[in-house]
């Protein structure tokens, strides 16, 4: 996968077997009218300067109609600011071509089917003795790469969308306002070009991390519907080739990761929107290069709708420095690495003992990230946001000694409230969060619940008391019980 932002750089390479991409390609895509990469037969490699060179290639009828049918979808789009519909197109094409080690995507077998099941499975009652979640799935699945990307389009849209969002109205704010109206219908191309271009660019990223991850939740976001752990055979396998360790305890090892992620999501409530609402706020921050934007406004030609496509691979995007946006980034990558790090701790201590390799899988996932694994090349593909590999180190040591300090249940009660939770700073000084006084919001939660309530009525039947009146005190307001006349001792 490219590690350049979203709009931030040229697109990948064409791939080589053009031809099967050809044939699958609803779109009318494949090499010959310049692959996923480059979908609609723009660019170099697709004619030169001319744009429609490649789109009419040999004048074969066929071709021509199709380059026409596409570029009518293109400027016919009214939805909203990411053409989804291309974005899958484009996803399942670049699946169909396979990986660039010639890895192709192929549907899963009953055996692997029920390898999964049973690894998912194990995984979760091997969990059952390191953390006091519960298991939080209700179904495994072993999924194609094809499948991965169907589960996994609408939480990409609630990613995208805000970011996309944003471009597409800055392409009405760059004329003066009495233009506008005049140019109306330009405005409205552009625009249903923009969505076609972003969904050209998220359709290739999102069928490229196809081919990599390994599970539902291998970005640290959960991307599949709730409750449904997930593997991918195939890229589970790619996964342990080279690494010299049996098969089983890789599968196991990643089955381990899945089921510790859906623990966490399904049984920590305010998670997934905190997360979600967190890369939303930071897209909010992003703005649009206007004066890049304007140019190619002002010399957009509908001949070559290109020019709008090279705008956003050269540089639109760029996260505002302002106080507000660094507190939404700061905030962004610390609850990501407080997910992954709260993770890579309780796998580890799940499978130290039980898998001769556990240590080599751990160093290998953690250098997998380090590297520029899916996490961080997706989130930089997609939104221009680069995590920082150190914080899951960090936030897995952190995890770690909250277990030698507080034991499983102390670590696994902060999550329940996110003012709970350790910060970016506690990330730097993690000794300092683990010995300092732990708060107990419960007893916050305890005497707020009661303030609420109000005054207590007496109950029925019971005599003296009245609102207002406190325990033990008579209707004279002097403490102590009533005397019946005989000496203290109330006998």
């Amino acid at each position: 996968m490219s590690d350049t932002p979203f709009g931030f750089g040229l697109p990948p390479e064409e791939p080589e077997d053009g031809d099967e991409g050809k044939k699958k390609d609803p779109t009318g895509g494949g090499q010959g009218s310049g692959g996923p990469a480059n979908p609609f037969g723009f660019g170099p490699g697709a004619g030169g300067d001319n744009p429609f060179a490649a789109m009419f290639g040999s004048m074969n009828p066929n071709d021509l109609g199709a380059a026409f049918q596409q570029l009518g979808q293109m400027l016919s789009y009214e939805g909203g600011p990411v053409n989804w519909d291309m974005a899958k197109q484009i996803a399942r094409q670049t699946v169909s071509q396979g990986t660039t080690d010639g890895s192709k995507d192929a549907s899963v077998g009953p055996a692997e089917r029920s390898s999964v099941d049973e690894a998912l499975r194990l995984a979760d009652l091997w969990l059952d003795g390191v953390t006091s979640l519960p298991s939080g799935s209700v179904s495994t699945v072993a999924w194609s790469r094809a499948e991965w990307v169907e589960a996994s389009l609408p939480a990409w849209q609630q990613l995208v969308d805000p970011v996309a969002e944003r471009v597409g109205l800055a392409m009405g704010d760059v004329l003066p306002e009495e233009m506008q109206a005049m140019a109306g219908p330009l405005i409205g191309m552009m625009r249903s070009m923009g969505g076609a271009m972003f969904g050209q660019q998220i359709g290739q990223a999102v069928g490229t991390l196809a081919g990599e991850v390994v599970g539902s939740t291998d970005i640290g976001l959960p991307l599949a519907p709730a409750g449904k752990a997930a593997l991918l055979p195939l890229n589970v396998e790619r996964f342990g080739k080279d690494l010299s360790v049996p098969q089983d305890e890789v599968r196991l090892y990643l089955a381990l990761r899945e089921a510790a992620h859906q623990r966490l999501f399904a049984h920590v409530p305010w998670l997934r929107s905190h997360l979600f609402g967190a890369v939303e706020a930071y897209a909010r921050g992003i703005k649009v290069d206007t004066s890049k934007l304007e140019d190619v406004v002002g010399q957009f030609d509908p001949s070559q709708p290109e020019q709008l496509q090279d705008a956003l691979q050269q540089g639109m995007f760029q996260p505002e420095d302002t106080p507000e946006q660094k507190a939404s980034l700061a905030r962004l990558e610390t609850a990501l690495a407080l997910v992954e790090g709260w993770v890579d701790a309780v796998v580890h201590e799940a499978a130290k003992s039980r898998l001769t390799s556990a240590d080599a899988l751990r160093e290998t996932m953690r250098r997998r990230r380090a590297s520029g694994g899916p996490a961080e090349q997706t989130f930089a593909t997609l939104i221009g946001l680069q995590l920082r590999p150190r914080r899951l180190r960090d936030a897995s040591r952190l995890w770690a000694s909250l277990t030698d300090a507080r034991g499983v249940d102390g670590r696994d009660g902060l999550w329940g409230h996110p003012d709970m939770l350790p910060t970016a700073q506690d990330l730097d000084d993690p000794d300092g969060f683990v010995h300092h006084e732990q708060l107990d919001f419960s007893e916050l939660d305890k005497m707020l619940g009661e303030a609420a309530k109000g005054p207590q009525k007496p109950a029925a039947g019971e005599p003296g008391k009245e609102a207002g009146q406190e325990p033990g005190q008579d209707e004279s307001g002097d403490d102590g019980p009533k005397s019946d006349g005989k000496d203290g001792s109330g006998a």
